[in-house]
């Protein structure tokens, strides 16, 4: 004998009302761990493509800034010479501003401290090493010639060129060692 349902649904559904309205109504619990390995493999791809270009991009911004900071130091000089009229200056920090107080052959003021270091002829800006190399006095006391040299403070991370000046104010470039007179120029 066949036994009749008082729901005629249930056969529609393919078995019991319970299970359709399980199937039916079922709450997703979270991710799978397969969604969640995707999303982090994706995750990895994009940033070992990005971070590449990020570091790039840093290097040539701090080569740009080396550049523009060599530009700073050749007009920087000049003025020096032409306002002091004792040729250029003897040490790289007599450029910057000093202790503060009115502008003298000690501290010029034409640069910021970062550039102009804190004594003598070296300083560091923008992941640059910077190095001052005036010339020899003349017999009245003048000094008629330098050099500027800027390298980066680790190579291939901060930068990957070298650069020199003089009182040219041409700035000559080097890829594989320290820069000097016999170099291109920078392009530009």
């Amino acid at each position: 004998m066949v036994a009749l349902t008082n729901e005629p649904h249930d056969r529609l559904l393919g078995g019991s009302r319970s299970r359709a309205e399980g199937l039916l109504t079922k709450r997703p619990r979270g991710f799978s761990l397969v969604e969640l390995l995707v999303v982090v493999a994706i995750i990895l791809i994009v940033a070992a493509i990005a971070i590449p270009k990020l570091l790039h991009s840093r290097i040539a911004a701090n080569q740009a800034s080396a550049v523009g900071s060599l530009r700073l130091l050749n007009t920087a000089n000049i003025t020096y010479a032409s306002t002091y009229n004792t040729g250029y200056a003897a040490q790289m920090s007599y450029l910057g501003p000093g202790n503060g107080g009115s502008p003298a052959a000690t501290q010029a003021g034409l640069i910021d401290t970062v550039l102009a270091g804190s004594s003598g002829n070296t300083s560091a800006k923008s992941g640059y090493n910077f190095v001052y190399a005036p010339g020899a006095t003349d017999t009245s006391g003048r000094i008629n010639s330098y050099q500027f040299n800027a390298g980066p403070a680790v190579v291939m991370v901060t930068g990957m060129s070298y650069y020199f000046t003089d009182q040219t104010g041409v700035i000559r470039e080097n890829d594989t060692a320290q820069a000097s007179s016999s170099d291109s120029p920078v392009a530009g």
